[in-house]
């Protein structure tokens, strides 16, 4: 049998038995990427959804930057976080710097440009057709947003789901800011990344698997929401 062959077979086998260090990396991923994500959301959905509806002064110019900033380079973000949060930098105080904290800052301004964008779009979409009816209802802004974003919550969730799949599968961001510390900071792609260096290719390829399940996973989901948004909207 082959060195692949073997290790693959060894990969499935510590996917099979739940090995102690490949869960306490999967959970650290899930825990980063969830946190970073509910953060962008947070944040990112009333941005867009006041974006989609707005007409303030800038609204342009503010809708390209974040277009503009879905393809912001990981590692750049990665290097600006690093300078805010090291020794010299404006919040080294607080000592951030290779924790899973900073690794959370870090997703969350790669996810938050995603979910503000598809928010606005969406949220503008629904704007567009609704607007006689809400109009009618004399609604103010507060509550226009919060209709639209209830309204709207399927292809949000989608949204979502979406910063879910790139935070998970980020590597150049939180291997800068976390450091890939064992025990502490070490997720999913910076431990691929280091075992397949080390030629410890079971476990790289048992975290590979594991990886490729959650973006099946998470595809899976967003199709659902898009069938069932697709059943509403035709029943």
């Amino acid at each position: 049998m082959s060195d692949t062959s073997n290790a693959f077979w060894l990969a499935i086998k510590l996917v099979l038995s739940f090995d102690t260090d490949l869960i306490e990396i999967v959970v650290l991923s899930l825990k980063v990427s969830l946190s970073a994500v509910i953060v962008a959301c947070l944040i990112g959905m009333p941005l867009g959804a006041l974006l989609a509806i707005s007409r303030l002064r800038g609204r342009q110019l503010l809708i390209s930057m974040i277009n503009a900033l879905m393809g912001l380079p990981p590692v750049v973000v990665g290097l600006a976080v690093y300078l805010l949060l090291s020794r010299s930098g404006p919040l080294g105080v607080f000592g951030l710097l290779y924790t899973p904290t900073a690794m959370i800052i870090a997703q969350t301004l790669l996810v938050l440009p995603i979910v503000a964008a598809l928010t606005r779009q969406t949220i503008e979409d629904l704007n567009a057709e609704y607007d006689e009816y809400l109009r009618s209802l004399n609604l103010d802004l507060r509550h226009r947003l919060s209709t639209l974003l209830w309204d709207g919550r399927a292809s949000l969730a989608t949204a979502a789901i979406a910063g879910l799949g790139r935070a998970i599968a980020e590597v150049g961001a939180v291997i800068i800011v976390g450091g890939n510390i064992d025990h502490v900071t070490r997720v999913m792609t910076t431990a691929i990344a280091l075992e397949t260096s080390k030629g410890n290719l079971a476990l790289a390829l048992a975290l590979g698997l594991v990886l490729i399940c959650l973006a099946l996973a998470l595809n899976t989901i967003v199709e659902a929401l898009r069938a069932g948004t697709i059943r509403k909207l035709h029943a």
